[in-house]
């Protein structure tokens, strides 16, 4: 039954990306004859925009083969919005950097936002990857240090809103990787997890029973273990890859040896593919991400949930922890497009699908799908980071505002 549905879940996804894209290529057209004022054969963005207005530098800055590469920052003080945070006030930077000793190394990226809610959520969140001896060694990490007030929805993808309960907690994440080249693009390398929830309450009548409840209330958890990976990476740039694709395999094991409140074991397969259309002026992109439990007893906030990736993104069109379950499956199309020929300024449009097993049956019984579309608006062209303006639409009357420094995937 359930490679039944896993078929029925990346079908349907492929359809909900047919309907989509036929219409795109022509509202790009539209747009584009719209905005000529903008059309430039240099690339430019928003800095670009910046100093053109204020007039506080003359010199151009040009954008060739020889300074993609080099270092680049962005600090970006924002606003945004999450169905998840509200209105948030944030913190944003990212430094990507290149070898001068390894011309052809990959571009190393940090970036790190720091933000705050008016949900009473506070919350830094940082990422790295970093490249050395000529793409030999490969280090991706993870930081997180949450004050996290979210609802929590309960198991399976056929939850009611309306049975939903309000948590409060902290939570500090710490992953660290080390990976080696053992192939052309394929690296593989031990890590290390580390989950840490306290302060756990439910914010519920004494008498209402929840999911949480049934699955075994805990004021706090900790999940510590080892990681192993292998990488398959040949994006041309992990910041906005315009083409090559991404293959990872994460086994995760947890241990009473190294601090984990209780032995088990998960699995994560994720999978992306860009292929470039009209000279790399149109991409399509395709995302698969599978995260599952494979055994042992696992922390209630530990399970695979929606929106719960290491960039928050999986779910468009709902609210993040809408679904969750002891098996995830996922799949997301986005097409992705220019507006002016020069880059400044694109859009997408987007579908996905998902299913989360349900209890105490453990079978995938339902697929909810979002759809929607978005704008690009280049922050940095030297890096290819975008600023990511996106509306979203869910099942259940589920809708919302999605905005990120930098693509989904």
């Amino acid at each position: 039954m359930e490679s039944n549905k896993r078929s029925s879940l990346l079908i349907n996804s492929l359809i909900f990306f047919i309907l989509a894209v036929s219409p795109a290529s022509l509202i790009a057209q539209e747009l584009s004859g719209n905005i000529d004022s903008l059309n430039s054969a240099n690339p430019t963005d928003l800095i670009d925009v910046y100093r053109d207005i204020t007039r506080k530098n003359s010199t151009q800055r040009t954008f060739d083969s020889s300074n993609s590469r080099k270092n680049s920052f962005t600090f970006l003080p924002a606003v945004g919005y999450t169905l998840q945070t509200g209105l948030t006030a944030l913190l944003a930077a990212n430094y990507s950097f290149s070898s001068a000793k390894y011309p052809q190394q990959h571009s190393s990226l940090v970036s790190a936002a720091l933000n705050f809610s008016q949900r009473n959520q506070i919350f830094l969140i940082s990422q790295s990857n970093i490249w050395a001896k000529n793409n030999k060694y490969f280090f991706p990490g993870e930081f997180r240090l949450m004050k996290y007030p979210q609802y929590s929805y309960g198991f399976g993808s056929k939850s009611d809103p309306s049975e939903s309960f309000k948590l409060n907690y902290y939570y500090l994440r710490l992953y660290e990787d080390a990976l080696i080249r053992i192939g052309k693009n394929l690296y593989a390398g031990p890590g290390f997890r580390f989950d840490d929830h306290w302060d756990i309450h439910q914010e519920i009548p004494d008498s209402t029973e929840t999911d949480y409840n049934h699955y075994g209330y805990t004021k706090k958890s900790i999940s510590s273990g080892l990681a192993i990976n292998v990488l398959m990476d040949s994006r041309d740039n992990p910041v906005n890859p315009g083409k090559g694709h991404f293959l990872k395999i994460v086994a995760r094991l947890n241990m009473k040896a190294l601090g984990s409140d209780s032995n088990w074991t998960s699995v994560l397969l994720e999978g992306r593919k860009f292929i470039p259309i009209d000279h790399g002026s149109k991409i399509i992109a395709l995302w698969t991400y599978n995260w599952i439990t494979t055994g042992g007893y696992s922390p209630y906030l530990d399970l695979p949930s929606l929106g719960w990736d290491s960039y928050n993104n999986t779910g468009r069109g709902y609210i993040q922890s809408r679904f969750m379950g002891k098996k995830m499956l996922y799949d997301e199309a986005e097409f992705r497009f220019r507006l002016t020929r020069n880059g400044l300024l694109g859009a997408v449009i987007f579908a996905n699908a998902h299913s989360f097993t349900e209890s105490p049956s453990e079978r995938f019984e339902k697929i909810n799908f979002g759809y929607g579309g978005g704008i690009r608006i280049k922050l940095n062209k030297f890096s290819g980071s975008n600023i990511a303006i996106d509306y979203g639409f869910g099942g259940m009357g589920s809708r919302g505002l999605f905005v990120n420094l930098g693509e989904v995937f």
